[in-house]
């Protein structure tokens, strides 16, 4: 495939995302290999920000590659971390200048015992929100070009875009199944409620006042005393006595 055919493949990939059963952690591995191929690099890794705001390795392309990565996580230093703090691309950093690795001297060792001369780190950023870092390494002494740093931000770019789409279909879902077992438990307390009034011939108020009642001095959850209730696997006198 031509340059263009293989940028375009990158970005179905994203596009992918909105279906059922989208792997994240593929995709992100697809990312890596995009990378490799569209702007020669050695190797590549991504990372993305947890819930608490810190920095976890997801995907890389080689044990070289995620062993470095989870080097610069563990000691909180090198470009991908400084990266993902500013939200600004680091690029072109020879890793045998004193000058530039100064920020991340260890790290910089690191990368070169791994084989690397060059890194770069791009961030993942849609407007303001940061979530992560693709981290681009070579074991050559050559720098990414004007038009390979704009390829490496649209491919950082897309896959951003990507992930924040499946955790936005992740969360809809998530809310409606948690909507779907609320209207199950309500539907299932109601059924309660309806027999424990019939049974007792009270109003339907005194037979849920006398399930919470229950619920709440044997601990347990309303919904699953009530699914006890409809199932006979409860006697309804028990819940007569205190």
């Amino acid at each position: 495939m031509t340059r263009e055919e293989r940028l375009l493949a990158a970005v179905i990939d994203a596009v992918d995302t909105l279906v059922d059963d989208f792997d994240l952690i593929d995709f992100l591995h697809t990312l890596c290999d995009r990378c490799t191929e569209l702007l020669d690099v050695s190797a590549v890794g991504v990372m993305l920000e947890d819930p608490g705001g810190t920095l976890q390795l997801i995907a890389a392309s080689d044990e070289h590659t995620r062993l470095l990565e989870l080097f610069a996580v563990q000691h909180d230093q090198g470009p991908c971390v400084e990266c993902h703090k500013s939200g600004a691309a680091r690029l072109n950093i020879d890793l045998v200048s004193p000058v530039l690795t100064s920020p991340f001297p260890v790290f910089a060792a690191r990368a070169r015992e791994a084989g690397f001369l060059v890194t770069h780190a791009l961030p993942m950023r849609l407007r303001e929100e940061v979530i992560g870092a693709l981290n681009l390494f070579d074991s050559r002494a050559q720098g990414l070009s004007a038009a390979d740093a704009r390829v490496a931000q649209a491919l950082a770019d897309v896959a951003t875009i990507a992930i924040l789409q499946h955790r936005t279909v992740a969360h809809a879902n998530q809310q409606r199944a948690q909507m779907h077992a609320a209207l199950t438990s309500r539907v299932v307390i109601e059924q309660a409620k309806g027999i424990l009034a019939e049974r007792w011939n009270t109003s339907v108020d005194d037979a849920f006042d006398a399930l919470r009642r229950y619920a709440r001095s044997h601990q347990l959850g309303l919904s699953p005393l009530s699914r006890q209730l409809v199932d006979g696997r409860l006697d309804t006198e028990a819940l007569r006595r205190p």
